[in-house]
């Protein structure tokens, strides 16, 4: 088992700034599971996630220098696994649905997701049969952690646009949930 004392992580970052190998590798090791899901969840095709994974450790390595140690290394890095997923989206050219900063009041349904018993595999195929649009922006704010804000600016909308796409993507994850129930059921 990895040792991890309390300046374990400044010297795995020191390591890889001066390019040792075993330091790279430790910090591969360390994070690419984690990361790997996060892209999984974003662009929802395994061949792709590893090529944005592999792609976002050698941009991370890259700018490694510039790793100011504000937040945790692991933050910093899944920020630019979120960008890179992100951007690869992008360049499939998603069209993102921009409500031009209206500010829409949605209500949300009153159910509660916790009422809903249904096993994680049901939820993870609901999710990844969302559009990548819905999926994208339910991920980073359920699974994720981000806020509408940092969403918005992650993905180049305003921040309604982020609110109603969470909530449209919410209701559609209900429905296909709710469907695969009715399914089983009959």
């Amino acid at each position: 088992m990895e040792k991890t004392t309390p300046g374990y992580y400044d010297e795995l970052v020191e390591g890889c700034l001066k390019g040792d190998r075993k330091a790279q590798h430790r910090f591969y090791r360390k994070y690419a599971r984690s990361m790997y899901n996060v892209c999984l969840r974003i662009v929802d095709h395994s061949g792709e996630a590893e090529d944005i994974l592999q792609e976002s450790f050698i941009d991370a390595f890259d700018r490694l220098k510039e790793f100011r140690m504000e937040a945790s290394v692991g933050s910093w890095l899944k920020r630019i696994v979120i960008n890179n997923s992100v951007n690869w989206l992008r360049r499939r050219r998603i069209n993102w649905v921009d409500i031009d900063g209206e500010e829409l009041e949605i209500e949300e349904q009153e159910q509660d997701w916790d009422e809903i018993d249904m096993q994680v595999q049901a939820i993870r195929e609901g999710i990844r049969k969302l559009s990548d649009g819905y999926r994208v922006v339910l991920s980073l704010y359920l699974l994720e952690g981000y806020d509408h804000e940092e969403i918005g600016s992650i993905l180049h909308i305003n921040e309604a646009s982020s609110r109603s796409q969470y909530l449209r993507a919410k209701r559609k994850l209900l429905e296909i949930l709710k469907c695969r129930q009715y399914e089983r059921q009959a």
